[in-house]
Formats: C-alpha cells, sequence, structure tokens
C-alpha cells in the first residue's frame, strides 16, 4: 500500500476538477453568431436601446422565436410536457439582467394533453439595467452582450435545441431598429391587477376567485394559466362564471401533482374585439391540499411526496431506516461490483503484507473505512450543494465530465505502471517524506478508501436507487446519513476482517509470490482504463479518446524518463516533458470538447432518443413507452442492454405491443434527464420505466431480467 501515498494530491485534485467541471455541456452550436436557424425554428437575438447605453438607462434585449408552421415552444409553465425556454446571459461588469418578461402564452392541445406556450412568431425580452460599475473600453466603446439559450420545439415529435448568439451594442448612439417587434411584446405582458386573487383547495379541485377585472371583460369566457407547474389538470374541462365583477372558476387538481405551495401566481386572458387581454395576480391559498399519488415502492413514494427544494417531514422513522439498512446493505454488495475490482485487488496486496501485523492490520482497516465513508459523505455534500444551488445533478455526476474521466484515467496509469513495476513512488519523493510514511501506513489505507469510493460511485445505482432517490427529499444530515450508511456497507467487510484474528492467521505469509502477484494486478488497472477510454469515447468522441490515449503514451513516457540513471535521465525527461506539454497544447482540447451531434442518435431502429415531452407525446397517441435511463460510464446499464435488452423474445413483444422504445443517455450532463429520474423519485441510473396511458408509471429492477420486463408487458 505504499506507492498510494503520493497520490493524496492528485486524489484532492480529482475533486476540485469534479467541482469546476459541472458546468462543461454538449452543444450543437459551435460557432458564435447572432442568428441561429433549425428546421424547426429559426432564433434571433434583438436589441433595444433607444436612449443608448449610459449608466441608469435600460437596455432592452430578447430572443426572438420564429416557429414553422404547427412548431411551438414553452411558456415559464409548459403545461402536461414539455420545457420553458432557458436564457443564460454573460455580460460585461456592471451589467445586470432582470428575469425574462413571459408574453402573454396560449393553450396548446396535443391528443389528450395540453401545452402552454407559443406559435408563430414571440419574443422573449429581458432588460438589462447599466450600473455606473458598467467602464466601456475607451478604444471601442460597445456594450457586449452574449446569450446561451436552450428551448424545446415540438409538433407531435419534440427537438431539444440551443444556440449561442452575440450583440455589440454602440455606447454613443441608439438602437431602435427592433423597436416594433419589442413594443408589440411590451404590449403582450399581462397587466398586474390592484386587488390580489383567491383560491381554496376543496376535494380535489382548486377553486379560483379574481375580482379587479375591466368590464369590458365581463360575461366572457377566460383562459386561466397558473405559473406553478403540475397543479392542475391542464387539459381537463373546468367550469367557470361571472358573479358581477367578480370572476370564478373550479378547475381540478392533477393526480399527479407534485407541489403544494402557498402562494400561486396566475395570468387570465380574455379577448375584447381584436385585442387579446391579460391580466398577472398573486393568490394565497387556503384549504388542506389533499396528499400527493406516490409512484412506486421504498423511497420512490416519499420521494415524490416530497419535491426537490421542499423539506421532508422530521418523523420519517420507518422509511429512513429501511433507506439506511439498505444502503448498508447495498454498500456490502458494491465490493463485488467490476468497477471496484481494481481496488479490491490492491486491498488483497496490502492484507497479505500485514496480515502477520495484527495492530498494523486493524489501523489500516479502521483508516480505509474512514476513507469511503468519508469520501461518500464528501460526494454526496457536493452534489446536494450544487442541486440547492441549481445544479441538476444526480449520483455518479463526476464522471459525466470527461476532464475527471480523464483524470482518472491517468490516476490509474500511474498506478499500473507502479504496480507493473515501471517505477516506484519511492524514487520521486524526498528521503524525509518516504520516512514519513514508512511512520503512518494508515495514510495508504486511507487513500486507497477515497480511491474506492470515487471509482465505486457511479456502480451503487442497482442496489441503491430507491435509498438514494429518498435522500434528495430529506433533511440534509438525514439525506448525508444515507450517504455515510453506504459508505460504512462498503468497508464494512474489510474493518471485520482487519479485526478478525481467524481470518489474520489464513493469510498467505509474505513472500517471492507477491512481487508476481503486485504485477499481475497491473492489468485490471489498465483494464479499467480501456473502460474509461471508451466512457471518453462516448462523451468526446474518437478524437477525445485519441487525444487521451496519446497523453496516457507520453505520461509513461515521462515516468519511465524519470526512472534512467546518468546523463541519458536529463535528456530523455526534458524531450519527454516537452513532448507531453506539446500534446496537452495541441489536442488536449479534444478531450473536454463536446460532440459535434449533441443529441444522440438512436442505438438502433428500434430505438429512439428520448427527450422532453416525448413520452407524453407517445402516450397521447395512444402508445404504451419503456425508457431506459442509461449512461456509458453505468457497468450494469452496458451489462442490461446487451443482454436484457438485446434479447430477441423480449424485443418479439415489444415490436407486438407496438412499445415506444426511448433511451435517454446520461453519460454527459443533461438536465432534462435529471429532472425526468427526479420525477420517478431516482437520481442515479440505470432506471428502467414502463409508462402507459392512464396508469402510474412502473420503475423496473435496475438488474434488469427478461422476465420481469415481459411479466408487467403482459399487463398492458
Amino acid at each position: 500500500m505504499t506507492f498510494l501515498k503520493p497520490l493524496m494530491q492528485p486524489l484532492a485534485a480529482l475533486f476540485l476538477i469534479a467541482f469546476c467541471t459541472l458546468s462543461t455541456g454538449a452543444r450543437g452550436q459551435d460557432a458564435v453568431k447572432n442568428t441561429v436557424t433549425t428546421e424547426q425554428v429559426r432564433a434571433e437575438l434583438m436589441a433595444h436601446a433607444p436612449d443608448g447605453v449610459d449608466p441608469g438607462k435600460t437596455v432592452w434585449v430578447g430572443l426572438q422565436l420564429v416557429h414553422q408552421p404547427l412548431w411551438h415552444t414553452y411558456w415559464k409553465n409548459s403545461g402536461d410536457s414539455g420545457l420553458a425556454t432557458s436564457l443564460t446571459w454573460t455580460l460585461p461588469a456592471g451589467v445586470l439582467a432582470g428575469d425574462i418578461a413571459w408574453p402573454l402564452p396560449v393553450k396548446i392541445p396535443i391528443g389528450n394533453l395540453a401545452n402552454y406556450g407559443y406559435e408563430g412568431s414571440v419574443l422573449l425580452p429581458v432588460p438589462l439595467t447599466i450600473t455606473p460599475d458598467f467602464k466601456p473600453s475607451l478604444l471601442n466603446p460597445e456594450l457586449e452582450v452574449k446569450l446561451q439559450a436552450s428551448w424545446l420545439v415540438c409538433k407531435l415529435e419534440c427537438v431539444p435545441q440551443d444556440g449561442e448568439f452575440v450583440l455589440r451594442l454602440p455606447v454613443k448612439g441608439s438602437t431602435a431598429i427592433n423597436g416594433a417587434i419589442f413594443d408589440a411584446a411590451f404590449k403582450a405582458q399581462p397587466q398586474a391587477l390592484n386587488e390580489p386573487a383567491s383560491m381554496t383547495v376543496e376535494n380535489n379541485v382548486l377553486k379560483v376567485s379574481v375580482s379587479g377585472l375591466p368590464a369590458s371583460l365581463r360575461g366572457k369566457t377566460l383562459d386561466f394559466f397558473p405559473e406553478t407547474p403540475e397543479i392542475i389538470e391542464t387539459a381537463a374541462q373546468w367550469q367557470q362564471s361571472w358573479q358581477g365583477a367578480l370572476w370564478t372558476a373550479a378547475v381540478p387538481l392533477s393526480s399527479h401533482r407534485s407541489a403544494s405551495p402557498e402562494v400561486m401566481p396566475l395570468v387570465l386572458t380574455g379577448q375584447v374585439g381584436s385585442a387579446r387581454l391579460g391580466f398577472v395576480s398573486q393568490a394565497r391559498i387556503s384549504g388542506s391540499w389533499p396528499a400527493p399519488i406516490a409512484l412506486a415502492p421504498l423511497g420512490e413514494a416519499a420521494a415524490a411526496q416530497y419535491p426537490p427544494g421542499s423539506s421532508a417531514p422530521a418523523n420519517l422513522p420507518s422509511s429512513l431506516w429501511l433507506a439506511l439498512l439498505g444502503a448498508l446493505l447495498g454498500g456490502m454488495i458494491l465490493n463485488l461490483m467490476p468497477c471496484v475490482f481494481p481496488v479490491l485487488a490492491i486491498k488483497v496486496v496490502g492484507f497479505a503484507r500485514h496480515g502477520s501485523n495484527q495492530h498494523r492490520q486493524r489501523v489500516g482497516g479502521l483508516a480505509y473505512s474512514a476513507g469511503v465513508v468519508l469520501s461518500f459523505v464528501a460526494l454526496g455534500a457536493l452534489m446536494l450543494l450544487l442541486r440547492s444551488a441549481g445544479e441538476q445533478l444526480g449520483w455518479g455526476f463526476q464522471l459525466q465530465s470527461p476532464a475527471v474521466v480523464a483524470a482518472l484515467a491517468a490516476l490509474f496509469t500511474v498506478i499500473g505502471l507502479n504496480l507493473a513495476g515501471l517505477f516506484e513512488f519511492g524514487q520521486f519523493v524526498p528521503s524525509r517524506v518516504a520516512l514519513l510514511e514508512a511512520k503512518n501506513p494508515s495514510v495508504d489505507a486511507f487513500l486507497s478508501g477515497i480511491l474506492a469510493a470515487v471509482i465505486a460511485s457511479p456502480c451503487t445505482a442497482p442496489f441503491m436507487g430507491a435509498s438514494l432517490g429518498l435522500a434528495l427529499a430529506l433533511p440534509a444530515w438525514q439525506a448525508l446519513a444515507i450517504f455515510a450508511s453506504l459508505g460504512l456497507g462498503m468497508a464494512l467487510p474489510y474493518l471485520a476482517a482487519s479485526w478478525s484474528p481467524a481470518l489474520a492467521r489464513k493469510l498467505p505469509r509474505p513472500g517471492a509470490w507477491m512481487a508476481t502477484f503486485r504485477h499481475a494486478m497491473a492489468f485490471p488497472m489498465f483494464a479499467t482504463v480501456v473502460w474509461l477510454l471508451w466512457v471518453l469515447g462516448q462523451q468526446s468522441g474518437i478524437d477525445g479518446a485519441a487525444a487521451l490515449l496519446a497523453l496516457l503514451l507520453s505520461l509513461a513516457l515521462v515516468i519511465w524518463a524519470l526512472g534512467l540513471q546518468g546523463r541519458s535521465r536529463l535528456v530523455m525527461t526534458t524531450l519527454s516533458v516537452a513532448t507531453l506539454a506539446f500534446l496537452m497544447a495541441s489536442i488536449g482540447q479534444n478531450i473536454i470538447k463536446p460532440l459535434e451531434n449533441a443529441n444522440p442518435a438512436a442505438n438502433s431502429a428500434l430505438w429512439q432518443p428520448w427527450a422532453p415531452g416525448k413520452v407524453d407525446q407517445a402516450l397521447a397517441a395512444g402508445a404504451p413507452v419503456f425508457v431506459d435511463f442509461t449512461a456509458a460510464w453505468c457497468v450494469t446499464c452496458q451489462y442490461n442492454k446487451k443482454t436484457t435488452l438485446a434479447n430477441a423474445d423480449l424485443l418479439a413483444d415489444f415490436a407486438a405491443r407496438k412499445v415506444t422504445l426511448l433511451r435517454a443517455d446520461w453519460t454527459r450532463r443533461d438536465p432534462a434527464i435529471t429532472a425526468a429520474l427526479a420525477q420517478l423519485g431516482r437520481n442515479g441510473v440505470p432506471v428502467y420505466v414502463l409508462y402507459q396511458a392512464g396508469r402510474a408509471p412502473v420503475v423496473l429492477s435496475e438488474i434488469l431480467s427478461v422476465n420481469e420486463v415481459r411479466s408487467a408487458l403482459a399487463e398492458l
């Protein structure tokens, strides 16, 4: 185990890399421009600054979406399906962006569903506030506005799209060429009512009362748009009436409601002649919300009842204790997963070396356990912290970053070369450090625990799906207790073995066999590197995988050169380091560069790529849907894909029952997939779900069998 201590800094850096690279995402638009045109939408970034760009002034910018006939994008509440358009701004210091001033939406019926969104042409305006801190360049006095936009455009099928835009506005002078378009968007804004609305929950019905509407609307039929999603049955029939100046409505609540707000904003629209009027109000809700319908087994019901961002009650003793027990057992079984095998090999060598020293063995077991438990808690805390900051992340998020995958590949390459005997870490560290390590062997055990947790965490889903899904709905300390229980379960077999004198007596005596065994254990390390290269190839393409392979080869050359003696060491080390630096500068960016096609293609003629709203669209057409939530770095996912999901009889069953097969690829970070998993009470893969109109989703086992899927299909 002495070869692991010098890896402390690389392992610590690995956590920093995971944190810093989370924002890396796949984008389909490489060129930065002012207009993006697809087959469905023409998107253009526009500006309106009639008074110039001076401190204290408000500059309006906006994304205009011009849809092809029958296509639409979505409002802030998309309705039964879909995803709201997202705008992310990059602005100079001293310039602040406000929220989207959403124009009035329309209701778009699709089969048995209904969406809220926009057809034809729509402008999404955003105000920019120019503060005195804005200091334009004296040589080039411009305001540079950069926008990263993402939208989902749908007809019967849905296509997620995005684009990068840039505008440069002169500081001196005005920009008013798009004035008419912005004026039309401003007129389409809902007006605030002077009197607040009221809402009451009674018997699965939301009763709404609104006063203060203009007299021209009295007696007319109004459209009702709640800003909070997943509250009402969007497509259901509902009743409205006028009692003088008071407008009232009774709207059915959604059977799959995911929130119980105390205050809810709403928008009402009505037609007066050729003009469409809109009004916005906030309503305080009275009455008691009915309990939401649970989705499925342990953990999922609780996760559905307490959505992300809300707090679950403190008195959940039974489900919490079951989740802790499930985490403990799942962690123990985790030791058998293929991705943990290289670390197990390191532990075997360490146990054999210290089998005759009971005290050292016990200290090593405690240190290893501490490394595993603390690492799982740290990863869980980091994920919860980033989710609370608005990031859409799930368990195993670190392997969604190509930079982290590359760092792990480099780490395992170095360990493999050490095990193969190419070098010893003692060659590269001062004798004082080596002496300190010899006096503190527990550091090696602690670091190997960290390494085991980092590489094993993506493999937890087969045993931890429900417990980890519940963790996201619990208070932070209870969630961290589940992560700690998972780590303790993984470390428990080693902890028990290290404190068992009977086992220590059965361990083989140290001898020459250990050198052979150590060299043999280099090959599982290299096999893990091959797997990580394959994962990177799924994320960054063949160029990214080839670039990483070239850098790993160059890294091995540097390590070999450092082990030489005499004058040749200086010459070869200089050449090898220069080669590594050149390759890093020339091809290193290929590792984190996203694939040109950000939307994964179907894996076969039977499977289609998942997209937000696609399940609802298929259900509306009367077809059941089977979704495979998967990722390239998930070993269990790949096993199920090559066995159960490739079974000819099962595929024939799918075809006979006309099941739509969708594959949601979570290899790289995808907030839409993360949100879909959260709705199922899960935050990791694999997840297999069978949908049928009018029924709750059926979540199948993570270790999938043909019989289980066929039994579920038989109930359609």
